[in-house]
């Protein structure tokens, strides 16, 4: 999916978009991107779903875990 800002830079999230990941996002500046990541309404439980099965886990396998999900992210682009 590609937009383009408008001439005050404004960027118009097309409503599907808006409708699964909300109305409100971060934007993460990275060496060659930009990511728009949704913001949640409960952080907390945000942050417990997203560590999932790591919440118990060794600081070693949260490593692996980290370096895994990067090298699929790379992979996908």
């Amino acid at each position: 999916m590609s937009i383009e800002t408008d001439k005050q830079g404004c960027l118009y999230i097309p409503e599907e978009v808006r409708e699964k990941y909300g109305e409100k996002f971060h934007i993460v500046t990275c060496e060659d991107r930009v990511e728009l990541m949704p913001v949640t309404d409960d952080p907390l439980t945000a942050v417990h779903e997203a560590a999932g099965d790591l919440s118990n886990a060794s600081i070693e396998n949260i490593r692996k875990s980290i370096s895994t999900a990067t090298e699929v992210k790379d992979t996908n682009r």
